[in-house]
Protein backbone atom coordinates (compact mmCIF):
# COMPACT_ATOMS: atom_id res chain seq x y z
CA UNK A 1 0.00 0.00 0.00
CA UNK A 2 1.26 3.50 -0.79
CA UNK A 3 1.62 5.74 2.26
CA UNK A 4 2.05 9.53 2.29
CA UNK A 5 2.98 12.02 4.98
CA UNK A 6 1.32 15.41 5.25
CA UNK A 7 4.44 16.94 3.66
CA UNK A 8 4.05 14.61 0.67
CA UNK A 9 0.44 15.71 0.32
CA UNK A 10 1.50 19.37 0.57
CA UNK A 11 4.05 18.95 -2.24
CA UNK A 12 1.72 16.99 -4.50
CA UNK A 13 -1.48 19.03 -3.99
CA UNK A 14 -0.05 22.51 -3.56
CA UNK A 15 -1.95 22.97 -0.28
CA UNK A 16 0.07 24.01 2.78
CA UNK A 17 0.29 21.50 5.62
CA UNK A 18 -1.18 23.96 8.14
CA UNK A 19 -4.16 24.49 5.77
CA UNK A 20 -4.72 20.74 5.54
CA UNK A 21 -4.65 20.51 9.34
CA UNK A 22 -7.15 23.38 9.60
CA UNK A 23 -9.49 21.69 7.08
CA UNK A 24 -9.25 18.46 9.04
CA UNK A 25 -10.04 20.22 12.34
CA UNK A 26 -12.77 22.56 11.09
CA UNK A 27 -14.51 20.42 8.45
CA UNK A 28 -13.46 16.87 9.41
CA UNK A 29 -12.09 16.68 5.87
CA UNK A 30 -10.20 13.54 4.87
CA UNK A 31 -9.31 12.41 8.38
CA UNK A 32 -5.94 10.65 8.00
CA UNK A 33 -4.74 7.55 9.75
CA UNK A 34 -2.17 7.89 12.51
CA UNK A 35 1.09 6.10 13.03
CA UNK A 36 3.64 5.94 15.84
CA UNK A 37 4.27 9.42 17.19
CA UNK A 38 0.73 10.44 16.19
CA UNK A 39 1.92 11.58 12.74
CA UNK A 40 -0.70 11.82 10.00
CA UNK A 41 -0.60 9.10 7.36
CA UNK A 42 -2.49 9.12 4.05
CA UNK A 43 -3.08 6.28 1.56
CA UNK A 44 -3.62 6.27 -2.23
CA UNK A 45 -7.37 6.88 -1.94
CA UNK A 46 -6.73 9.85 0.35
CA UNK A 47 -4.28 11.27 -2.19
CA UNK A 48 -6.70 10.87 -5.10
CA UNK A 49 -9.48 12.58 -3.13
CA UNK A 50 -7.25 15.45 -2.00
CA UNK A 51 -5.86 15.98 -5.52
CA UNK A 52 -9.40 16.52 -6.78
CA UNK A 53 -10.28 18.79 -3.86
CA UNK A 54 -7.08 20.80 -4.41
CA UNK A 55 -7.91 21.20 -8.09
CA UNK A 56 -11.41 22.50 -7.31
CA UNK A 57 -10.09 24.73 -4.51
CA UNK A 58 -7.52 26.28 -6.85
CA UNK A 59 -10.34 26.91 -9.33
CA UNK A 60 -12.37 29.00 -6.89
CA UNK A 61 -14.55 26.51 -4.99
CA UNK A 62 -14.88 27.15 -1.25
CA UNK A 63 -13.64 24.38 1.02
CA UNK A 64 -16.83 24.69 3.12
CA UNK A 65 -18.81 23.52 0.08
CA UNK A 66 -16.36 20.82 -0.96
CA UNK A 67 -16.30 19.33 2.55
CA UNK A 68 -20.02 18.51 2.24
CA UNK A 69 -19.55 16.45 -0.95
CA UNK A 70 -18.64 12.77 -1.18
CA UNK A 71 -15.89 11.38 -3.44
CA UNK A 72 -18.23 10.70 -6.37
CA UNK A 73 -19.66 14.23 -6.25
CA UNK A 74 -16.15 15.71 -6.03
CA UNK A 75 -15.08 13.73 -9.10
CA UNK A 76 -18.13 14.78 -11.11
CA UNK A 77 -17.63 18.43 -10.18
CA UNK A 78 -13.95 18.34 -11.19
CA UNK A 79 -14.88 17.07 -14.65
CA UNK A 80 -17.11 20.11 -15.20
CA UNK A 81 -14.25 22.62 -14.86
CA UNK A 82 -13.48 24.07 -18.32
CA UNK A 83 -9.92 23.21 -19.34
CA UNK A 84 -8.52 26.49 -20.62
CA UNK A 85 -4.83 26.92 -21.46
CA UNK A 86 -3.47 27.01 -17.90
CA UNK A 87 -5.75 24.55 -16.15
CA UNK A 88 -3.90 21.28 -16.63
CA UNK A 89 -3.91 20.08 -13.01
CA UNK A 90 -6.93 17.84 -13.48
CA UNK A 91 -5.24 16.06 -16.40
CA UNK A 92 -2.09 15.54 -14.33
CA UNK A 93 -4.10 14.30 -11.36
CA UNK A 94 -6.03 11.82 -13.54
CA UNK A 95 -2.74 10.45 -14.90
CA UNK A 96 -1.44 10.04 -11.34
CA UNK A 97 -4.63 8.23 -10.41
CA UNK A 98 -4.32 5.88 -13.39
CA UNK A 99 -0.66 5.20 -12.56
CA UNK A 100 -1.33 4.43 -8.91
CA UNK A 101 -4.00 1.96 -10.01
CA UNK A 102 -1.95 0.59 -12.93
CA UNK A 103 -5.00 1.32 -15.08
CA UNK A 104 -3.78 1.36 -18.70
CA UNK A 105 -7.24 1.93 -20.20
CA UNK A 106 -7.78 5.02 -18.06
CA UNK A 107 -4.27 6.33 -18.75
CA UNK A 108 -4.71 5.96 -22.52
CA UNK A 109 -8.16 7.57 -22.45
CA UNK A 110 -6.95 10.57 -20.42
CA UNK A 111 -3.84 11.07 -22.54
CA UNK A 112 -5.85 10.83 -25.75
CA UNK A 113 -8.18 13.55 -24.47
CA UNK A 114 -5.19 15.72 -23.55
CA UNK A 115 -3.81 15.46 -27.10
CA UNK A 116 -7.21 16.28 -28.60
CA UNK A 117 -7.54 19.26 -26.27
CA UNK A 118 -4.13 20.90 -26.70
CA UNK A 119 -2.16 19.10 -29.41
CA UNK A 120 0.72 16.66 -29.07
CA UNK A 121 3.57 19.02 -28.22
CA UNK A 122 1.71 20.87 -25.49
CA UNK A 123 0.45 17.54 -24.14
CA UNK A 124 4.08 16.53 -23.62
CA UNK A 125 5.47 19.83 -22.32
CA UNK A 126 2.51 21.11 -20.28
CA UNK A 127 1.11 17.84 -18.92
CA UNK A 128 3.48 14.89 -19.37
CA UNK A 129 6.57 16.73 -18.07
CA UNK A 130 4.87 18.09 -14.89
CA UNK A 131 3.22 14.71 -14.38
CA UNK A 132 6.56 12.90 -14.56
CA UNK A 133 8.04 15.40 -12.11
CA UNK A 134 5.28 14.56 -9.65
CA UNK A 135 5.77 10.84 -10.20
CA UNK A 136 9.48 11.37 -9.61
CA UNK A 137 8.68 13.09 -6.32
CA UNK A 138 6.48 10.17 -5.33
CA UNK A 139 9.33 7.79 -6.18
CA UNK A 140 11.90 9.82 -4.22
CA UNK A 141 9.69 9.75 -1.13
CA UNK A 142 9.13 6.01 -1.49
CA UNK A 143 5.44 6.35 -2.29
CA UNK A 144 5.48 4.92 -5.81
CA UNK A 145 6.91 1.50 -6.42
CA UNK A 146 9.15 1.06 -9.51
CA UNK A 147 6.36 -0.82 -11.32
CA UNK A 148 4.09 2.23 -11.17
CA UNK A 149 6.78 4.61 -12.44
CA UNK A 150 7.78 2.20 -15.23
CA UNK A 151 4.10 1.72 -16.10
CA UNK A 152 3.57 5.45 -16.67
CA UNK A 153 6.89 6.04 -18.44
CA UNK A 154 6.32 3.11 -20.80
CA UNK A 155 2.91 4.40 -21.88
CA UNK A 156 4.22 7.92 -22.56
CA UNK A 157 7.19 6.41 -24.41
CA UNK A 158 4.74 4.47 -26.60
CA UNK A 159 2.90 7.72 -27.46
CA UNK A 160 6.18 9.37 -28.44
CA UNK A 161 7.29 6.45 -30.61
CA UNK A 162 3.98 6.45 -32.48
CA UNK A 163 4.28 10.21 -33.06
CA UNK A 164 7.90 9.88 -34.26
CA UNK A 165 7.06 7.06 -36.66
CA UNK A 166 4.19 9.11 -38.08
CA UNK A 167 6.53 11.88 -39.29
CA UNK A 168 8.19 11.99 -42.68
CA UNK A 169 11.88 11.15 -42.74
CA UNK A 170 14.23 14.15 -43.04
CA UNK A 171 16.30 14.58 -46.23
CA UNK A 172 19.15 12.12 -46.43
CA UNK A 173 21.82 14.74 -47.00
CA UNK A 174 21.91 17.55 -44.48
CA UNK A 175 24.55 19.79 -42.96
CA UNK A 176 23.81 18.32 -39.52
CA UNK A 177 23.49 14.76 -38.31
CA UNK A 178 22.75 14.47 -34.59
CA UNK A 179 23.38 11.36 -32.50
CA UNK A 180 21.04 11.33 -29.49
CA UNK A 181 21.85 9.29 -26.38
CA UNK A 182 21.65 9.12 -22.62
CA UNK A 183 24.94 8.24 -20.87
CA UNK A 184 25.73 5.01 -19.10
CA UNK A 185 23.64 4.82 -15.95
CA UNK A 186 20.99 7.29 -17.14
CA UNK A 187 17.59 5.62 -17.52
CA UNK A 188 15.38 8.65 -18.33
CA UNK A 189 14.54 8.49 -22.01
CA UNK A 190 11.37 10.53 -22.52
CA UNK A 191 13.03 13.98 -22.90
CA UNK A 192 15.43 12.47 -25.43
CA UNK A 193 12.58 10.93 -27.43
CA UNK A 194 10.76 14.25 -27.40
CA UNK A 195 13.84 15.94 -28.84
CA UNK A 196 14.03 13.30 -31.56
CA UNK A 197 10.37 14.01 -32.37
CA UNK A 198 11.03 17.76 -32.63
CA UNK A 199 14.17 17.33 -34.73
CA UNK A 200 12.50 14.93 -37.14
CA UNK A 201 9.49 17.24 -37.42
CA UNK A 202 11.84 20.10 -38.31
CA UNK A 203 13.72 18.09 -40.94
CA UNK A 204 16.89 17.46 -38.92
CA UNK A 205 18.45 13.99 -39.40
CA UNK A 206 19.09 12.07 -36.18
CA UNK A 207 20.52 8.77 -35.04
CA UNK A 208 18.91 7.48 -31.87
CA UNK A 209 20.93 5.34 -29.44
CA UNK A 210 18.58 5.68 -26.48
CA UNK A 211 19.48 5.30 -22.81
CA UNK A 212 22.40 3.79 -20.90
CA UNK A 213 24.96 4.25 -23.72
CA UNK A 214 28.66 3.64 -23.16
CA UNK A 215 31.50 5.69 -24.62
CA UNK A 216 32.77 2.76 -26.69
CA UNK A 217 29.44 2.54 -28.55
CA UNK A 218 29.65 6.21 -29.46
CA UNK A 219 33.23 5.79 -30.66
CA UNK A 220 32.38 2.80 -32.82
CA UNK A 221 29.48 4.55 -34.55
CA UNK A 222 31.39 7.79 -35.11
CA UNK A 223 34.27 5.87 -36.71
CA UNK A 224 31.93 4.37 -39.30
CA UNK A 225 29.23 7.00 -39.86
CA UNK A 226 29.05 10.75 -40.27
CA UNK A 227 28.00 12.58 -37.09
CA UNK A 228 28.22 16.33 -36.53
CA UNK A 229 26.60 16.63 -33.08
CA UNK A 230 26.52 14.41 -30.00
CA UNK A 231 23.41 15.27 -28.00
CA UNK A 232 22.91 13.80 -24.56
CA UNK A 233 20.28 14.36 -21.90
CA UNK A 234 20.83 13.48 -18.25
CA UNK A 235 18.40 13.90 -15.37
CA UNK A 236 20.37 12.07 -12.70
CA UNK A 237 24.10 12.11 -12.11
CA UNK A 238 24.97 8.44 -12.44
CA UNK A 239 28.01 8.93 -14.67
CA UNK A 240 30.45 7.34 -12.18
CA UNK A 241 32.46 10.56 -12.40
CA UNK A 242 31.95 14.30 -12.05
CA UNK A 243 29.89 15.86 -14.88
CA UNK A 244 32.81 18.07 -15.94
CA UNK A 245 35.05 15.00 -16.16
CA UNK A 246 32.52 13.30 -18.41
CA UNK A 247 32.34 16.35 -20.68
CA UNK A 248 36.13 16.52 -20.86
CA UNK A 249 36.25 12.87 -21.86
CA UNK A 250 33.69 13.51 -24.62
CA UNK A 251 35.60 16.50 -25.98
CA UNK A 252 38.88 14.55 -25.87
CA UNK A 253 37.40 11.55 -27.70
CA UNK A 254 35.38 13.63 -30.19
CA UNK A 255 37.30 16.89 -30.81
CA UNK A 256 35.57 17.43 -34.17
CA UNK A 257 31.99 17.08 -32.83
CA UNK A 258 29.65 19.60 -31.29
CA UNK A 259 28.57 18.37 -27.82
CA UNK A 260 25.02 19.36 -26.83
CA UNK A 261 23.89 18.82 -23.22
CA UNK A 262 20.41 19.12 -21.75
CA UNK A 263 18.70 18.04 -18.57
CA UNK A 264 19.34 18.79 -14.91
CA UNK A 265 23.00 17.90 -15.30
CA UNK A 266 23.57 20.94 -17.55
CA UNK A 267 23.21 23.26 -14.53
CA UNK A 268 26.13 21.52 -12.82
CA UNK A 269 28.56 22.05 -15.71
CA UNK A 270 31.02 24.83 -16.38
CA UNK A 271 30.05 26.76 -19.49
CA UNK A 272 33.65 27.12 -20.65
CA UNK A 273 34.34 24.13 -22.89
CA UNK A 274 34.87 24.76 -26.61
CA UNK A 275 32.37 22.97 -28.88
CA UNK A 276 30.00 22.36 -25.93
CA UNK A 277 26.54 23.91 -25.76
CA UNK A 278 24.40 23.69 -22.64
CA UNK A 279 20.60 23.75 -23.01
CA UNK A 280 19.36 24.67 -19.54
CA UNK A 281 15.61 24.89 -20.16
CA UNK A 282 12.88 23.25 -22.18
CA UNK A 283 12.64 26.42 -24.28
CA UNK A 284 16.34 26.20 -25.19
CA UNK A 285 15.92 22.53 -26.09
CA UNK A 286 13.00 23.35 -28.39
CA UNK A 287 14.90 26.23 -29.98
CA UNK A 288 17.85 23.94 -30.76
CA UNK A 289 15.55 21.40 -32.43
CA UNK A 290 14.24 24.12 -34.75
CA UNK A 291 17.67 25.31 -35.89
CA UNK A 292 18.58 24.35 -39.42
Amino acid sequence: MNEFTIRDIENLCGIKAHTLRMWEHRYRLNMPKRKAGNHRLYDSEDLKHLLRIAFLYHNGYKISRLARLDSKEIGELALKIPQDGGANDIFINHLIEASLGLDEEMFDRVFHNIILHMGFEKAITQVAYPFLQKVGLLWLTGNVIPAQEHFASALITKKLLVAINGLENPPRFHEKNVLLFAPKGEQHEIPLLYMRYLMKKNGLPTVYFGKDVGMEDLQYYCRHQRVTHLYFHAVTNLLRCEPDQYIKKLTDYFPDKQIIVSGAISTALNDTYPHVRLLKSLEEMQDFAKEK
